[in-house]
């Protein structure tokens, strides 16, 4: 009865972690994209803080035999996969913004162009590259573990391994549905770009994951597609 009575508690635990994880980023998420925040440090801070403190939290709280450490052993050849799996995305971001975003006079372009204005002035960040990257590296590696690593090895424990890395995306989706009302405009209404991105992103590297059975591949490619939308070759603006 008391094995039963913990298998329970463990297993709503569990599911507590997982509400937790997505409730968290909705909120900040959600505040973190309001206009008023547009080009300023807070919109950093909240997209990134909250969810880098859930990844040290994790990485506290695992056992260093846990399976979350051992996805986060290097291998040789990561850096290399997480460069080209960087190039696809990038690839597929801008056939999207290309095909999608950017006819004559669509007013869907404003969805873009909201996203980028919340980042801020394209000079201003690339007035301090080397902070910048330490942070897009940071953030991409707290995301990664928390959503390749924490999420989907709990759903691997509800759901099974077939769909867990699936299910994350959803989730990780799900967890950007607030700012569809934080970024919208009136030309253009709710913003939906930012869950269709977590969505992509989320199956892209959930699979990577999945079939390579380590996260850094994972966190090379997101590093990089984020300094290569947000620095080098701007989907919308300027660019380098």
């Amino acid at each position: 009865m008391q094995d039963a009575n913990g298998n329970r508690a463990q297993a709503v635990r569990k599911w507590v972690v997982l509400g937790t994880i997505v409730s968290t980023v909705a909120v900040t998420s959600y505040f973190a994209f309001q206009t008023e925040r547009a080009g300023e440090r807070s919109f950093w801070v909240l997209a990134s803080a909250p969810i880098f403190a859930l990844a040290v939290v994790a990485l506290f709280l695992s056992g260093r035999r846990a399976p979350l450490w051992r996805l986060l052993k290097p291998k040789s050849g990561d850096f290399s996969v997480g460069f080209f799996a960087a190039g696809a995305l990038f690839a597929g971001a801008y056939g999207f913004s290309k095909i999608v975003l950017s006819g004559a006079g669509s007013p869907r372009a404003m969805w873009l162009a909201r996203i980028y204005l919340q980042t801020g002035d394209p000079a201003a960040l690339r007035a301090h590259p080397a902070v910048l990257l330490f942070g897009l590296i940071v953030g991409a590696a707290a995301e990664e573990i928390v959503w390749r690593g924490v999420v989907t090895s709990i759903l691997e424990e509800k759901i099974g391994e077939r769909f867990a890395w699936a299910a994350s995306a959803v989730l990780y989706s799900i967890a950007y549905v607030p700012t569809m009302w934080s970024l919208r405009s009136p030309s253009a209404g709710l913003d939906p770009l930012l869950p269709f991105a977590g969505l992509g992103l989320g199956l892209v590297l959930g699979a990577m994951v999945k079939r390579l059975d380590r996260l850094l591949p994972a966190i090379v490619a997101h590093a990089l597609f984020a300094w290569a939308v947000i620095v080098m070759f701007r989907l919308w603006g300027e660019s380098l």
